[in-house]
């Protein structure tokens, strides 16, 4: 079973980058099995796909977001990371990881991002 964990500043002021790392443990982000994912949801709204960085370092984001999102892994760390650029209000969200495969998936707790000067 796939561990992670998402790690950053839980406020972020406007037109600045949001930063998140997410840490995988019992389980290494070399492996093809899984599109390692980062996902939001904002308050009182459902969930909202933002990209994935497979095991070959392609990435593929939301065409909603793509021009302000930014998806790398550290393999020497076992770590992905996100990153959100110019943020406002409407960037404010829960924010998750998750190990995407065909059926299933495993996700982290969840990390509140707050967008507010």
């Amino acid at each position: 079973q796939v561990q992670l964990q998402e790690s950053g500043p839980g406020l972020v002021k406007p037109s600045q980058t949001l930063s998140l790392t997410c840490t995988i443990s019992s389980g290494s982000i070399t492996t093809k099995d899984y599109y390692w994912t980062w996902i939001r949801q904002p308050p009182g709204k459902g969930l909202e796909w933002i990209g994935y960085i497979d095991y070959s370092d392609d990435t593929y984001y939301s065409p909603s977001l793509k021009s302000r999102t930014s998806i790398s892994r550290d393999t020497s760390k076992n770590q992905f990371t996100l990153q959100v650029s110019s943020v406002t209000p409407e960037d404010t969200a829960v924010y998750y990881c998750a190990a995407l495969a065909s059926g299933f998936a495993y996700w982290g707790q969840g990390t509140q991002v707050t967008v507010s000067s």
